[in-house]
């Protein structure tokens, strides 16, 4: 269930509320989690506008985008990890409407620590949340079942 948040000057994207879908969707798909509301409505994407002095290279530059993908410990292996990169890149870059942001996007994946990841209030493992998955799997199944 990752919280991605996406920061760039204003105006570099003309619909965040697609893109935040878009990046939403990708991240939960690449991770292969179930196709359920548990994952549905708590993978989310955060559009953060800052003025364009507000950011800077080195070199002054402030035509680049962070994205900061935060999952529970272990939730992407190496090869999702790539992919994860690689297609957030790309949705940027779409949405921006510039090619070029390829090469000026900085995707930076983190862990929540293991009971670091809270969810209706409570600070869970990963154990936990493999728990409750799994449980709400299973009630899916007995409602969609011939006498459920």
């Amino acid at each position: 269930m990752p919280m991605i948040d996406v920061y760039a000057a204003i105006g570099t994207f003309a619909d965040k509320h697609r893109l935040a879908r878009d990046i939403a969707a990708a991240v939960m798909t690449i991770e292969q989690v179930p196709d359920i509301p548990m994952f549905r409505k708590n993978t989310a994407a955060f559009i953060h506008e800052l003025p364009a002095d507000s950011l800077s290279n080195v070199d002054g530059d402030s035509s680049y985008v962070r994205v900061q993908v935060l999952t529970n410990a272990g939730a992407l292996d190496r090869d999702k990890q790539l992919a994860v990169v690689a297609r957030l890149t790309e949705l940027i870059a779409e949405a921006a409407g510039d090619p070029g942001l390829i090469g000026r996007t900085w995707v930076l994946l983190t862990e929540a620590p293991d009971g670091g990841w809270g969810l209706d209030g409570h600070a869970n493992t990963n154990e936990d949340l493999v728990r409750t998955a799994r449980a709400r799997l299973a009630e899916l199944a007995a409602k969609s079942a011939p006498n459920g």
